[in-house]
């Protein structure tokens, strides 16, 4: 398909190599890639970018994360298409796309209203099944559907995990996938709970916007520390 003379196919396709070179085995996690327009997910202002491997600013001091983490991350999960998923963070929507595309059941929690209702149309505009939205504090999870065989979460947490992700993981093997550390570093950190049992494991360095909430970062944490990184 083109788009303003670009052959979005084409770079999808470049996309998917590059994700492929960086350790992406699941064919299902990269036709999910494939078949998902990034560009539809990035403010106009930077679409010329939308297929390169590099984060993007969606506003709300907010960005889309780069294709191949996206992938990475949804890899770690290890979704099989029968799951009940929760994601913490929607942004503008993109890795919610690929989450239901693999996924039998997803609802996502976004904490700015602009960046849901962006979210809302975009996806929309796909055709999938369909995703349950929430507006709120994304630590807290959400009682209502759990539990869930896995939990996504698209923001740096602190080094204590929020108790409510825990909580409303299921017990039988549920996985929360979430980047843990300080405000600066995070160790992308997978967790298993088999009962009242918990297993850890790192997958790397990488570093998020701070995870807000009641059992995340605080408001008056993050300010000072989003002024020295402008």
């Amino acid at each position: 398909m083109l788009r303003n003379g670009v052959d979005d196919a084409a770079q999808r396709e470049s996309l998917i190599e590059q994700i492929r070179a960086k350790g992406v085995r699941d064919e299902r996690v990269l036709d999910a890639i494939r078949q998902t327009p990034r560009h539809l997910f990035v403010p106009e202002s930077h679409r010329q970018y939308a297929y390169l491997d590099h984060a993007l600013p969606i506003g709300e001091g907010q960005t889309i994360s780069q294709p191949s983490l996206v992938a990475q991350m949804t890899q770690i999960l290890e979704l099989t298409g029968n799951e009940n998923v929760l994601e913490i963070g929607t942004g503008s929507g993109y890795q919610t796309a690929i989450l239901r595309r693999l996924s039998m059941r997803l609802t996502t929690i976004e904490r700015f209203p602009r960046l849901t209702l962006q979210a809302y149309r975009n996806l929309q505009s796909l055709n999938l099944p369909p995703i349950t939205f929430v507006m709120g504090d994304g630590t807290c999870g959400f009682p209502p559907y759990a539990p869930y065989d896995c939990i996504l979460v698209t923001a740096g947490a602190p080094p204590k995990i929020p108790q409510p992700l825990l909580d409303q993981l299921s017990p039988n093997g549920g996985k929360l996938l979430l980047p843990l550390g300080s405000r600066e570093y995070q160790l992308l950190t997978r967790v298993t709970k088999h009962g009242t049992r918990i297993r850890a494991k790192t997958f790397g360095e990488c570093m998020f916007v701070p995870l807000i909430g009641k059992y995340g970062w605080q408001p008056d944490e993050v300010e000072p520390w989003r002024r020295q990184s402008r």
